[in-house]
């Protein structure tokens, strides 16, 4: 069985228990991250280096950085939300690279303003928080007449996208209407596998 370890409130930790919920296989979770103090330990680093959620163990073999293990994931039985070929494959991957690449930055930035006081936020913060709308801005243009991120159908593309891209557009940022990026994240977000990944549900009973 598959085991887990981080918080399920990290966006990144989200992204793994939403393949798992859609791909009903059993797994199971254990909390871990800075406020439990566990990510510091020697064994955990043993596991990942970097002291980071989240962490796949899969028998003898760790994996760490969420959208790697997603690639794990569907290589190992969920080959039906990837790409059949490698040009295929790049039609999603690219949009988990834009994520981490473009959207990051500015999505933790946003994260960090909302707990800051307008008077405590600097130029660089403010600047970043507005790079982030125009990265929102290319998604909403992307998914113009689109229910998907790639290959017409639902893939690990929108399943590494959705956690992160629904805080973002949640954020109280200036930004204007974003139609076609707001359906897709209130479509994806209505799926029961989300709703679990998230907290907004319960896991069914095994």
């Amino acid at each position: 069985m598959y085991k887990l370890l981080g918080r399920q409130t990290s966006g990144n930790v989200q992204k793994v228990l939403f393949m798992f919920e859609e791909l009903a296989i059993p797994y199971t979770r254990e909390d871990y991250g800075r406020q439990f103090e566990n990510t510091q330990t020697a064994e955990y680093k043993a596991l990942n280096p970097t002291s980071k959620v989240p962490t796949l163990v899969d028998g003898n073999t760790a994996i760490w950085e969420s959208n790697t293990i997603l690639r794990y994931l569907a290589a190992s039985g969920g080959q039906h939300l990837h790409g059949a070929t490698p040009a295929e494959k790049t039609d999603g991957e690219r949009w988990m690279d834009f994520l981490l690449a473009a959207v990051n930055p500015g999505y933790l930035a946003a994260f960090k303003s909302a707990k800051l006081k307008p008077e405590e936020q600097t130029a660089e913060n403010k600047e970043q928080v507005k790079d982030l709308v125009a990265q929102l801005k290319i998604v909403d243009g992307h998914l113009v007449g689109k229910d998907f991120l790639a290959l017409g159908k639902f893939t690990i593309a929108d399943i590494a996208c959705a956690p992160i891209l629904k805080r973002c557009i949640d954020f109280k940022i200036d930004r204007p209407s974003m139609p076609d990026l707001e359906r897709w994240v209130a479509a994806v977000a209505a799926r029961p596998a989300f709703k679990v990944a998230t907290g907004a549900a319960a896991a069914k009973a095994a």
